[in-house]
């Protein structure tokens, strides 16, 4: 069974920055595979933030966040990243991480943006 680890949020001030991990384990992930980070606000619903394949080939953003956020892969570790500078209050969600492949979600880490 697929296990995703998320961790790395925490509070920080409007304007800084946090970097977001997630480790997979438990079963084989191949270079087509897509790796998401979702994020969901109180309230609100679960909205995608980027993915990425295992390969780098394939990247997608949101546009809330594009040019802010950046998701990255380090296959020998089977971990995504994703690196969110200039954060805003309106960031403040848990974020998710998600494995298509095996439809799979992590518990979630908690990312809070005072302002």
């Amino acid at each position: 069974q697929v296990q995703l680890v998320e961790s790395g949020g925490g509070l920080v001030q409007a304007g800084g920055s946090l970097r977001l991990s997630c480790a997979a384990s438990g079963r084989t992930f191949s270079n087509y595979d897509i790796m998401h980070w979702y994020r969901q606000a109180p309230g609100k619903e679960r909205e995608f933030v980027a993915g990425i394949s295992w390969s780098g080939g394939w990247l997608r953003y949101a546009g809330a966040v594009k040019g802010r956020f950046t998701i990255s892969r380090d296959n020998a570790k089977n971990t995504v990243y994703l690196q969110m500078n200039s954060l805003k209050p309106e960031d403040t969600a848990i974020y998710y991480c998600y494995a298509d492949r095996y439809d799979y979600w992590g518990q979630g880490t908690q990312v809070t943006v005072s302002s």
